[in-house]
């Protein structure tokens, strides 16, 4: 039975072996789609960093795609877009990627999206403005940073409306504009929310959108953009952190309808002068893949895969990635610095551990794509199996319980990448720690 399925998944897999046809037909079938999701099944893998760009610059060489919308901050990723498309002043891309200060650095600040940033800026050279492809940040955590961008933005173009800004973001001082200090406040002391002033903020800023437009052309168009979105940010947040100590559901939705809004307010503001704009998302596999083909489904939890899928049907195309086992930069726990930490080989009877058995040992290859509506990928992958999902903290020890979740693969994906055995992405900024990697443990079966 099993050389059986091994065959069949032979005769239906494409290989991955780092030639310039890897993606061919995945490129094909997502050449006119509007979004295509990307994503990565944890946040420290060299692996699908590199695979997920490489798969990327196809689709901006080869299908136009416009925009790269990461699972980062907006005023960090803007630093990065205006390197990328020629308007910052950093030297290069690893200065540019210097405002990813908070924990986890790593998860941007590495030499994979330091390669792939210069690629973009090579690629953006010469090409007309509105041509450039830009870097969007899609999350929500940046609440003092976002603030910041506002008044920075009034202050250069209306400075007695950033008088009036700064007014009412002061609502935050007692706690430093951090938004987890915001969320303590309102648990433990019972503090005055801000919502009204940050509301009165963005419908302000929206109000005078067409005197602020009647400047630069496109490079108002785009500075208006990102001080709209910073302020639809500082709203957001406010939102998600009163809302972080009542209820994990919560707080997830609203962070992953957030960056569903904010896709869709990119193509939006990128379709004013483009009939047709794509975007290509970057972002971890939990939120990518479509929530109801998961037990998040069963707790209430949705993704920006699934609104993706419900807003744009045909139009979204989502990507998964797996790995058998290899290494990870992770912490041992929130907060602590990275290290590079042994993964341990994938659980029996979870997806993982059926594609290296299917895969990497029955069929020879050990980096295949899988294209989820193939008949024979749909028999296998359909089924609810485990799913492991690595961030940024790393618990072996606990792995079935921290690190697994039930899926029908083929339902949360369009496309599944299988990495079989994966290493550690490296840091731009490594310490000891990470260079000290630890030894490969033994670990007991079935936590």
């Amino acid at each position: 039975m099993a050389e059986r399925i091994a065959l069949e998944f032979a005769a239906v897999a494409h290989p991955v072996r780092g030639g310039v046809d890897d993606y061919d037909d995945l490129v094909a079938r997502a050449r006119d789609r509007q979004v295509v999701l990307v994503g990565e099944a944890s946040h420290g893998t060299h692996d699908f960093y590199r695979e997920r760009a490489r798969l990327t610059r196809r689709l901006i060489e080869e299908a136009g795609f416009l925009a790269v919308a990461v699972e980062g901050d907006w005023p960090d990723v803007h630093r990065l877009h205006r390197y990328g498309t020629g308007r910052g002043s950093d030297r290069d891309a690893r200065d540019a990627l210097r405002d990813f200060e908070r924990f986890p650095t790593w998860m941007w600040r590495n030499t994979e999206v330091a390669d792939f940033a210069s690629w973009l800026r090579a690629h953006n050279d010469g090409r007309a403005p509105a041509d450039r492809v830009g870097w969007y940040g899609l999350d929500l955590y940046s609440l003092r940073a976002s603030m910041e961008a506002v008044v920075e933005y009034l202050d250069r173009i209306d400075p007695r409306e950033a008088a009036r800004a700064r007014l009412r973001y002061s609502c935050f001082d007692h706690v430093g504009g951090e938004g987890h200090a915001y969320a303590q406040a309102l648990a433990r002391s019972r503090a005055i929310p801000c919502e009204d002033e940050v509301v009165a903020q963005l419908v302000d800023l929206r109000a005078r959108a067409d005197a602020y437009l009647r400047r630069d052309g496109l490079v108002a168009e785009d500075d208006f953009f990102s001080a709209e979105q910073n302020a639809v940010v500082v709203r957001d947040a406010e939102e998600y952190y009163q809302q972080m100590y009542r209820g994990n559901v919560s707080s997830w939705n609203l962070r992953d309808r957030h960056m569903a809004a904010t896709l869709d307010a990119l193509l939006t503001f990128l379709g004013r002068h483009h009939e047709h704009p794509r975007v290509v998302v970057w972002a971890h596999n939990s939120h990518v893949g479509d929530a109801r083909a998961t037990e998040m489904s069963a707790r209430g939890e949705l993704t920006i895969g699934q609104l993706a899928r419900q807003r744009y049907g045909d139009g979204a195309l989502l990507v998964g990635f797996t790995t058998y086992d290899g290494s990870v930069t992770a912490a041992r726990d929130w907060g602590d610095a990275p290290e590079q930490r042994w993964v341990r080989p994938a659980l029996p009877g979870s997806h993982e551990a059926f594609l290296h058995d299917t895969l990497a040992v029955g069929a020879g290859l050990d980096r295949a794509w899988l294209d989820t509506r193939d008949p024979v990928v749909r028999r296998h992958l359909a089924v609810s199996r485990l799913y492991r999902a690595i961030g940024v903290v790393y618990r072996p020890e606990t792995e079935r319980g921290s690190h697994y979740f039930s899926a029908r693969l083929a339902d949360a994906f369009d496309a599944v990448i299988h990495l079989d055995r994966t290493a550690a992405l490296e840091p731009l900024v490594r310490t000891e720690m990470w260079d000290d990697a630890e030894p490969p443990e033994t670990y007991p079966s079935g936590l």
